[in-house]
């Protein structure tokens, strides 16, 4: 049949439709990859690719068949397709040789046999080899045999005795004829020399010898050794041995030697292509006649070929979800030894998630037996171990690596159940704090992990502006400045999320710790030192050496060592009177005081931390020496502090004295206008006041008619010292500028302006007065 004509329709045969070839994808699977046959995938018909010629793939035999498998996917399945090839009448019969010659002495009794070579021919059954037949003749004719095997064979029989000096000669033409229709033939052409007389014809000591070989026995090797014998003499005694029928397989196979009869292996031969070999010897003695026997050689199997494992489809990667029975490979065992020697075991090792199912005879499937975890491993390498039943046994292995990919099952797994990171106060922005380090056991993109803050606030302002991380590689940084006073520590919650779909992630808490730093100075409490007035403290002159003064207190905004404080005398009126004890501030007396030692004592205590780089404070004590607690050591107090230059309460009521006088000068001014303008509003009348203040602060005045002061008053307003009992005091006149007259007709006048002096006089000393409650 030519390329391309129609074998049969696979899909009808199969039970699916055009669609469903289609979308298995059904393709033709065979074991030497010859592609004799093609399969179209839309229709399911079965075409032929390339010529087949059943000659080349059976040789002698029949029936021949062709076997492939059809592979399907989703599911894989496979189906086994047996082709048999029927043979045509292509071939003629064929003589290896075109001239047959007989010596035939004439003395051959009648009914001799004299075996003929066979015609080759290639076609099997009807079409092979049927008859032979000769041209017509006196003397011989043909007769047609058949082997145990089923092959035809041809005999020249003698009908008619041989008269040599007649006819020395015979020429004959041997025709073998097939059964084919229509038949073919071949023809040989036959001499037969008639020989002169020779009684005694050669006998073998067998007809038929039969001799067994291994395949794999070496070149030269003995197989069997035929005798004959010729009770003749001489010429005619003398035996000589050879084939009297050869082919191809039996010239490249076996020699013989005419002398010995002994035949020898001249190459290699091969059980799996010859199972048997049928020898024609000829045995001639020297006056031409012979005798023929037979040798059966048949060719024992030797285990001298492994197993051979042809995968026709497999599968990979294959998702790790895969679910039980789930087909990863389909393969072929072939062993081309018989018995024994050719059946197989089939086996993978036992700690595989796989297991081999037998599909067809010598063809397996790999499928998997349990869930799989690409985490645990990832790719397996399984080998498939077949051995034979042969002695010694042969065996292969063939290696499949099989692929798991992966899926999304897996979180990210933190390194740690929490993260503590740490950052010294008055960092920089965008300085690295810490590293967030997360692993995913998936791969690929479901294993690439992404951090991100989850929203929070800390200290009223959002997370996002204190830290920030890394996205790609988990890297925590400070966005600002970090101020251990205002916020100590916060915890912040970082998520995880792998790149899946859908993505899976994690969560982890972060402890973010702020490292003091010292950079806050010790504060004083006690006593305060912006105070308007310094504190003061009184020690009595009786008291003995430890005698506690009073307690500096001071505090740090810091923590830990920066915070711890250390009290020191730094300096001190007199230093050997008092000591300053450096845990907590306490000043104390270190010894007794004397009549000798200052009654005012200032010190000053300083305060330090105790950082890397101590800050400090100092605060400044007073500290009066007094016989005992009155008012009039107090009152001293005051006096002693008022002389002090820098003393804040002086310095308020020299400028409040100082406006003082200024508002008295300005009411002078205006009251000196309001007189002149009634002076003369009265006609010229001139009229002058003067005054004076008494011991009680009442203000005391003399009025003239003629407008002059009968004196003249010069008031001095002395202001004491101290913050407890200072007041204005009006003292005596210093020049007496008024005279001795004084005029009655204007005495109304002159109280009603005595009434406005006191009462703008009573009026700057309460401002006064103010003015000195204020400032103290």
């Amino acid at each position: 049949m030519e390329s391309g004509s129609f074998v049969a329709n696979i899909g009808k045969d199969l039970g699916l439709d055009r669609k469903g070839l289609f979308a298995r994808r059904a393709r033709i699977v065979t074991e030497d990859g010859s592609q004799y046959f093609q399969l179209n995938g839309n229709t399911g018909d079965l075409f032929i690719k390339e010529k087949v010629d059943r000659e080349i793939l059976c040789g002698q035999t029949d029936p021949c068949t062709m076997q492939f498998e059809i592979i399907l996917d989703n599911p894989l399945q496979s189906y086994q397709i047996e082709v048999r090839v029927y043979d045509v009448n292509d071939h003629s019969p064929v003589f290896l040789e075109s001239e047959l010659r007989f010596k035939i002495p004439e003395t051959t009794p009648q009914g001799s046999r004299f075996p003929l070579e066979s015609a080759q021919d290639l076609d099997v059954g009807n079409n092979s080899l049927q008859n032979y037949s000769i041209s017509t003749n006196a003397h011989f004719r043909v007769y047609t045999g058949e082997h145990s095997d089923g092959r035809k064979y041809a005999e020249l029989v003698l009908d008619k005795a041989l008269d040599r000096e007649h006819q020395p000669e015979v020429s004959l033409l041997l025709t073998a004829v097939d059964g084919g229709s229509p038949p073919r033939s071949g023809t040989a052409q036959i001499l037969v020399i008639v020989l002169d007389a020779n009684d005694n014809l050669p006998v073998f000591s067998q007809t038929i010898y039969k001799a067994r070989v291994l395949e794999n026995s070496p070149k030269d090797d003995l197989v069997v050794t035929v005798s004959a014998t010729d009770l003749d003499e001489g010429n005619y005694g003398e035996i000589s041995y050879s084939f009297s029928q050869k082919s191809k397989e039996n010239s490249k196979t076996f020699k013989i030697n005419p002398m010995t009869g002994e035949i020898r292996l001249t190459g290699a031969i091969d059980f799996e292509m010859i199972e048997t070999y049928e020898l024609n010897i000829q045995a001639t003695d020297g006056g031409g006649l012979s005798a023929h026997c037979k040798v059966l050689v048949v060719v024992l199997d030797v285990n001298d070929n492994a197993p051979e494992v042809i995968v026709t489809s497999f599968i990979s990667p294959i998702l790790e979800d895969s679910l039980a029975e789930t087909v990863v490979a389909l393969f072929i065992v072939r062993d081309r030894d018989s018995g024994d020697n050719g059946r197989t075991v089939c086996s993978i090792e036992d700690d595989v998630p796989f297991s081999l199912k037998t599909t067809f005879k010598n063809s397996y499937s790999l499928v998997t037996e349990s869930t799989l975890d690409r985490e645990k491993v990832s790719t397996y390498d399984i080998t498939i171990s077949v051995q034979d039943l042969g002695s010694p046994s042969l065996s292969t292995e063939k290696t499949i690596t099989v692929k798991i990919s992966d899926i999304n099952d897996n979180s990210p797994e933190f390194n740690q159940t929490s993260y503590t990171l740490y950052v010294r106060e008055n960092n920089g922005p965008g300085i690295k704090i810490g590293n967030i380090n997360a692993f995913d056991s998936d791969s690929e993109q479901n294993a690439k992990v992404t951090y991100s803050l989850l929203p929070a606030e800390v200290g009223g302002l959002p997370l996002l502006s204190y830290i920030s991380i890394n996205s790609e590689n988990g890297n925590v940084y400070a966005l600002r400045s970090m101020d251990y006073e205002q916020i100590r520590e916060f915890q912040v919650t970082v998520r995880a999320a792998d790149g899946g779909s859908p993505p899976l992630s994690s969560e982890v808490i972060v402890r973010v710790v702020i490292i003091d730093e010292n950079d806050n100075a010790p504060f004083i409490l006690y006593p305060l030192q912006n105070s308007s007035s310094p504190a003061n403290d009184l020690v009595p002159r009786s008291a003995e050496a430890g005698y506690l003064v009073t307690k500096v207190v001071a505090v740090d905004g810091d923590s830990d060592q920066n915070s711890w404080l250390s009290y020191h005398l730094l300096k001190a009126t007199d230093p050997g009177l008092f000591t300053v004890c450096s845990p907590n501030g306490e000043v104390r007396t270190t010894r007794l005081i004397t009549d000798r030692d200052t009654m005012k004592q200032k010190l000053i205590v300083l305060v330090r931390d105790s950082g890397e780089l101590p800050l400090s404070s100092s605060a400044t004590l007073n500290i009066a020496l007094v016989d005992g607690f009155s008012d009039l050591y107090m009152q001293f107090t005051d006096v002693v502090e008022g002389d002090e230059k820098d003393d804040t309460l002086t310095t308020c009521l020299v400028i409040s004295l100082c406006l003082i006088s200024f508002l008295f000068l300005i009411s002078i001014i205006i009251f000196s206008i309001i007189k002149l303008l009634r002076r003369r509003k009265y006609g010229g009348t001139c009229m002058s006041a003067s005054g004076i203040v008494d011991g009680d602060g009442n203000f005391q005045n003399n009025l003239t008619r003629n407008g002059t002061l009968s004196h003249n008053y010069r008031y001095e307003v002395c202001l004491t010292s101290g913050s407890g009992t200072s007041e204005f005091k009006f003292l005596r006149p210093v020049i007496s500028c008024l005279p001795a007259q004084h005029s009655n007709s204007g005495t109304d006048l002159v109280k009603e302006q005595d009434l406005v002096i006191n009462s703008h006089l009573n009026n700057e000393m309460e401002s006064a007065s103010q003015v000195r409650l204020s400032a103290a």
